[in-house]
């Protein structure tokens, strides 16, 4: 055989190994869960109530998170993104949840984290990080007041410029229950003077601000002008739209949710607020909260639900 004088050199082979890789941190105190993709966006949960305090992408923070809010466990975070489960707002009178505190208790429950999962390629960098909470993990006082054998699977998944939040109630009980479910979520603008909402355009609303009256929206491009609390009920279209200065600022996208919350305290009810921080903070936050909460859902006995969201940042 000859020899060439030139021949070629082997061909070396990229491997998974060698490509960016997501990582995954736990804090050393047990609290926190941070992740990070090779695109830079990142995303930290608060294991006190699966609380996602932060998700940053291209460099810029995409939830509102209080000054003054508590992240040690002695109560609920004011801002990110808190689950609410098993009823939204002040549970009912002479209801399977009458017992339970306003927004229900896995919000100041401390969850379990899982697990992740990674899918690393040159045009797909994501994370999936799963956090679990179950009726034998909730604490004595939850257990009398709302006393069903129920298994919470909260999946987050961080890729560029989207995060995605997937919420699975799994019946393992004997029983049925009712129950609501609402994924409080808190996004940081500029300017509530300047940003308006799209996508609500002829639905239903129960406006909390007016007596719990009902209407239906007439504006294509909803502006909040002033203390803002409705709940929109069975939405036409999965996606929800925050602009801001005429530019399209987050595209919320439901599924298997019914119904979107719009929020905004205002002047008066953040003074009155203790953990809301700064007292002119509603200036640039608003909530846009995919649940269903204007009736409630069922599973029987072995059944499970999953509904959940993907927000887009669209800077």
């Amino acid at each position: 055989m000859v020899e060439r004088s030139h021949k070629p050199g082997p061909i070396s082979a990229t491997t998974a190994s060698s490509l960016p890789q997501a990582q995954v941190n736990v804090s050393d105190d047990n609290s926190k869960v941070t992740a990070t993709i090779p695109s830079g966006d990142t995303v930290e949960v608060l294991l006190y109530g699966a609380t996602i305090i932060s998700w940053k992408s291209n460099g810029t923070e995409n939830f509102w998170v209080s000054d003054a809010a508590k992240l040690d466990g002695s109560k609920p975070v004011r801002g990110g993104v808190p689950v609410v489960f098993p009823v939204f707002g002040p549970p009912p009178k002479n209801h399977a949840t009458s017992s339970l505190p306003q927004h229900g208790f896995a919000r100041n429950s401390r969850w379990e984290y899982l697990g992740k999962s990674t899918s690393e390629s040159a045009s797909d960098d994501s994370v999936k990080m799963d956090f679990g909470l179950y009726s034998a993990g909730l604490s004595e006082e939850a257990k009398k007041a709302w006393p069903y054998d129920f298994g919470l699977v909260y999946s987050v998944t961080l890729t560029k410029g989207e995060l995605s939040t997937i919420l699975t109630v799994r019946n393992e009980g004997k029983e049925g229950f009712d129950f609501n479910v609402l994924l409080h979520t808190y996004l940081r603008i500029k300017d509530i003077s300047t940003t308006t909402i799209s996508g609500l355009l002829g639905t239903s609303y129960v406006d909390k601000v007016l007596d719990a009256r009902e209407s239906t929206e007439s504006n294509s491009d909803l502006r909040i002008t002033g203390e803002t609390d409705r709940v929109y009920k069975s939405l036409a279209q999965d996606t929800t739209t925050v602009v801001e200065n005429g530019s399209p600022r987050f595209d919320v996208v439901r599924k298997n949710f019914r119904d979107t919350v719009i929020w905004n305290p205002w002047t008066e009810k953040a003074k009155g607020m203790g953990d809301f921080e700064p007292k002119t903070g509603w200036r640039e936050m608003l909530c846009v909260e995919v649940g269903s909460v204007a009736e409630w859902v069922r599973v029987e006995e072995g059944e499970s639900w999953e509904a959940g969201q993907t927000i887009k940042s669209l800077v």
